[in-house]
């Protein structure tokens, strides 16, 4: 039976956002897949547009490694997603608010990022990713 949207969808997000995990995240596309952050400028730290695979391997782990110091993880219960559905079966449009905690003390505001990420899909795996975020908060 196919992976539903959300499955699809749940399962790139565990991968990325949640375990910064490249080798899962690079194997929820297909062979060719295409990773594509349009809004990011050319030369910035996280990559604007990754073909194939490995590609999308070998740029995240990197750009994962810088993050290293960087422990933030979302705040599940306070963050949110919406999924669209189109008329193409194999498109999905993903509505995200992530949240993540202030400082724990009183002293620091939760931050909210709301990104949109257009997602097509063949066999279950995804063959492009556009990813819509403001580019100022992946450096």
């Amino acid at each position: 039976m196919p992976r539903t949207p959300q499955e699809i969808f749940e399962r790139y997000v565990h991968a990325g956002a949640m375990t910064r995990n490249a080798d899962a995240v690079a194997e929820s596309f297909t062979e060719d897949g295409v990773f594509e952050a349009p809004l990011m400028p050319p030369g910035a730290s996280f990559p604007r547009r990754l073909v194939g695979r490995e590609e999308i391997r070998t740029a995240l782990a990197a750009y994962y490694g810088r993050q290293a110091r960087d422990d933030r993880v979302p705040n599940l219960e306070k963050s949110g997603y919406v999924l669209h559905t189109t008329s193409d079966p194999d498109v999905f449009i993903a509505e995200i608010d992530t949240v993540f905690d202030g400082d724990g003390d009183g002293g620091g505001d939760d931050v909210t990022i709301s990104l949109v990420q257009i997602f097509r899909v063949r066999d279950d795996k995804i063959a492009r990713l556009r990813d819509y975020f403001a580019p100022d908060l992946m450096s």
